[in-house]
């Protein structure tokens, strides 16, 4: 390392992890990454150049959302090969120190806290689980409001007409909350926790369908296969909710460490 360079952590996992497991992994810059080693602990880090990655060019670089992509999959990329090799606490994107003694000096000092983290999430792994509603299907069963058959006038018959309308869709939208609700239930029983989020911008997601439900959940991996097909089952039960699974991830949503 070079005063110009800094180190960029990536997660956190215990000291049966080593160099030997890291062979060929890459990270954010192309760096090969390597393990840091202190108080029982491994970081996993790469040396990358403070001149593209320190505060200042990277506060730039974050709004390029075409870079901030490709970086976040070269970080998650890691993420994975860790968590291949064993349990891991991953980092937040763009956690950086400038130097390997600071990496250790972290290690020691929150010895308790990484400990704590990583048996939390050892055998168990984070799933993601969406929701999206067809406000078609799930109108079918809304009662519509009676019209006014004593009404008379354009402008009363349109008002009339928007309010029905207006209900109408607050059913639905009431229904679909309702379903959700059921839904995060059900995939707590079968996980060690869950969380639910705010549904993703359609812009984010690419698709246009109504999102109704965000949920990432922490499962024993000897119960995925009991998880699985809660959702599929799920899925199947309720005409107009159509679930999404993802997983096994690293397990961003519960490790609760900042670097």
């Amino acid at each position: 390392m070079t005063a110009d360079d800094g180190v960029w952590l990536y997660s956190i996992t215990t000291d049966s992890i080593g160099d030997a497991q890291l062979a060929g992994v890459t990270g954010v810059a192309g760096e090969p990454v390597r393990a840091v080693t202190s108080s029982g602990l491994v970081a996993v880090v790469g040396t990358v150049s403070l001149g593209e990655f320190g505060q200042e060019p990277l506060q730039r670089k974050l709004e390029d959302l075409d870079w901030l992509a490709a970086t976040a999959r070269a970080h998650d990329a890691v993420v994975a090969a860790v968590l291949r090799n064993g349990p891991t606490v991953p980092l937040r994107l763009a956690t950086l120190y400038l130097d390997d003694d600071r990496v250790r000096l972290l290690l020691t000092e929150r010895q308790e806290e990484f400990g704590a983290t990583l048996r939390r999430v050892t055998g168990r792994s984070e799933w993601g689980v969406k929701g999206y509603g067809d406000a078609k299907l799930l109108s079918q069963d809304v009662k519509e409001e009676p019209s006014s058959t004593g009404a008379t006038g354009k402008g009363t018959a349109y008002l009339l007409r928007r309010r029905a309308e207006l209900s109408a869709q607050q059913d639905v939208e009431r229904k679909a909350a309702g379903h959700a609700g059921e839904i995060h239930a059900a995939l707590l029983d079968q996980a060690v926790d869950g969380v639910r989020r705010q549904v993703t911008d359609p812009v984010l997601t690419g698709r246009r369908a109504w999102m109704i439900f965000n949920g990432t959940y922490l499962v024993d991996n000897d119960r995925v296969d009991g998880f699985t097909a809660l959702v599929t089952a799920l899925d199947a039960e309720r005409p107009g909710i159509t679930l999404e699974l993802t997983g096994p991830w690293p397990p961003y949503s519960f490790a609760g460490i900042d670097g």
